[in-house]
């Protein structure tokens, strides 16, 4: 399948070792140091940083796999879908009934088997910082940058919009690929997502991000 391809939810993609990939992904989260925001330098953010962030904001459409650690240690799955600017689609496995779709406006959280609905604006919400056009780490939103030889990460947060949420991205020095990104609640809870078998360039069908309005707004979401 090319990157060019159409794509709707549910297609199918390449497949890896899942127990592989959870094996070490569970071993990663579990070493996740990122409550903590890191302090910049007086100088500003690393000029090799700002260049991944340019690459990543660069990147309009990508899909692939996700493996998701919730603050309880639960463990999840599925495939993902972003289109910058503002739109993003997860899909998780079954038995997992949840859905979450971001059409640029607002975000919505469905459970699929309970028929309900949860909305949220997605300017109030950390995912619009990954989902912006650009991210800018000179701006006030950057709580931390920290580059060492395998991987950089920058944390980011808006604390007039978010409160004391973050959201923190990790990204491949020489590839410039995002890992995984974490984000922390105002109360420090983290829920990360590593990603893999990643796509760029994807053309997406267009009701890939449509939220169901009437569903919602029936449901009282």
């Amino acid at each position: 399948m090319t990157a060019n391809s159409k794509f709707r939810p549910g297609s199918a993609l390449s497949p890896i070792s899942r127990r592989a990939f959870v094996a070490g992904a569970a071993a990663a989260g579990a070493c996740l140091w990122l409550n903590a925001p890191m302090a910049l330098a007086a100088s500003g953010p690393p000029e090799e940083a700002q260049r991944v962030a340019d690459h990543f904001s660069s990147v309009k459409t990508m899909m692939g796999e996700f493996v998701q650690f919730g603050p309880r240690g639960e463990q999840t799955g599925g495939k993902f879908y972003i289109e910058r600017p503002g739109k993003l689609r997860f899909n998780y496995e079954n038995p997992s009934p949840m859905r979450v779709i971001s059409d640029g406006r607002n975000v919505v959280i469905g459970n699929m088997k309970l028929k309900t609905w949860d909305i949220y604006p997605l300017s109030k919400t950390p995912l619009s910082l990954l989902l912006s056009d650009r991210i800018d780490l000179n701006h006030q939103m950057v709580r931390g940058v920290k580059q060492e030889a395998d991987l950089t990460t920058i944390v980011l947060g808006d604390r007039t919009i978010f409160g004391d949420s973050t959201i923190t991205l990790m990204f491949d020095p020489k590839s410039f690929e995002l890992r995984q990104w974490t984000i922390t609640d105002a109360q420090a809870k983290d829920t990360t997502v590593m990603i893999f078998n990643v796509q760029t360039g994807v053309n997406f069908d267009a009701r890939v991000f449509e939220v169901p309005y009437a569903d919602v707004h029936k449901r009282g979401g």
